[in-house]
């Protein structure tokens, strides 16, 4: 690609559009740039480069690449192709590793679900080792509609059908947000055709025709199926999305200022917190829709995340309140536990072996 060009590619302008619109940062920041090889993440990144080589940005990126050890050799050769493109282009780079199906099998995660966290983790690393506010990846629109017929097909609620934001916290609280500036526009054949217009090489993961993985038999059965009953149903679905994740915001707002007219934390003589507590008494009140998610975000509060946590488990902790044929305490996933005592349902941590 001829970098001298101060032209800049339609590509990289409809990105430029959408940093835009996102309000990320456009000067005097440091980004991490999630890379790993592949013709989405290699055009995220050679745009953005586009952006910064005509003063459209005037940012530092740091391109950062977790080998997940997943495919012997060929792993090994796409880190040491992305050092390669860094050094090329002269950002500095991340290379970490991890062995992915070791974390797979002491997690009981899938190998999609362990590399997707190891993955996370990683990038907040990074970026707190190099003090960089924003993380951004490569996900797509066609990211988008498998993550959504996935989750459709594990019957998730409206959260799920909401599919990935493209703006958020890398971690509950955080200062830290992650970016996905392609989600909205870009498609893989969008990041393909780049790449080939701009003799832009990037890399093949064999594992993408692997149909073992439901992912790859979403991507090569069921979307191409779908698009002979609508030939824009990628369009279509993620603009279910995009409502959904405006409605899902509103009952946010909702639910959190639900839970903070609830909430009522006990304190014993000296003043100190047993256990955060929310009181019964608007919560029977509300719709069960709100009740349910303001409980979803009163855990996810105080227990950091909403990992392996269940509709049954929030319909459990729901019949508390009503106290329809249950106990006294639910066990949440993970060690935690929400207890009724009288007019009152407290959030409990499980302490260690070794805690007094």
């Amino acid at each position: 690609m001829n970098q001298s060009s101060t032209k800049l590619s339609a590509f990289a302008k409809n990105l430029l559009s959408e940093w835009r619109k996102l309000d990320l940062p456009q000067s005097n920041a440091s980004i991490i740039v999630a890379v790993s090889g592949g013709a989405d993440s290699v055009a995220l990144l050679f745009a953005l480069h586009e952006l910064i080589k005509t003063r459209k940005l005037k940012v530092k990126i740091v391109i950062a690449h977790l080998n997940h050890k997943l495919r012997g050799k060929a792993s090994d050769a796409d880190a040491r192709w992305v050092t390669r493109i860094s050094k090329r282009l002269d950002h500095q780079v991340a290379i970490s590793s991890v062995n992915v199906q070791r974390h797979a099998a002491k997690s009981g995660d899938n190998l999609e679900q362990a590399a997707r966290r190891a993955r996370y983790e990683f990038l907040k690393k990074t970026a707190k080792a190099k003090n960089a506010r924003l993380i951004v990846t490569a996900h797509s629109v066609d990211d988008q509609a498998e993550t959504i017929l996935l989750n459709l097909l594990r019957g998730s609620g409206a959260d799920g059908l909401a599919g990935i934001e493209p703006l958020r916290p890398i971690e509950p609280r955080s200062k830290i947000l992650l970016a996905r500036p392609l989600l909205s526009w870009a498609t893989h054949s969008d990041t393909e055709g780049y790449c080939r217009k701009h003799s832009i090489d990037f890399r093949v993961d064999e594992m993408n025709a692997d149909e073992t993985y439901a992912r790859v038999r979403v991507r090569r059965q069921l979307i191409p199926l779908m698009k002979t009953f609508n030939p824009k149903f990628v369009e279509g679905i993620t603009r279910t999305a995009e409502i959904l994740r405006e409605d899902s915001t509103a009952l946010d707002a909702a639910a959190l200022r639900l839970v903070e007219l609830s909430a009522d934390d006990q304190v014993d003589s000296k003043g100190k917190n047993l256990w955060p507590s929310l009181s019964l008494d608007l919560l029977r009140m509300a719709q069960p829709a709100l009740r349910r998610r303001a409980l979803r975000r009163w855990i996810a509060l105080h227990r950091g995340d909403l990992r392996r946590l269940e509709r049954v488990h929030i319909a459990a902790v729901d019949s508390l309140i009503f106290n329809v044929k249950s106990g006294p305490i639910v066990e949440l996933p993970g060690g935690a536990s929400v207890l009724r005592t009288g007019g009152r349902l407290h959030y409990r941590r499980t302490r260690s072996k070794g805690q007094k």
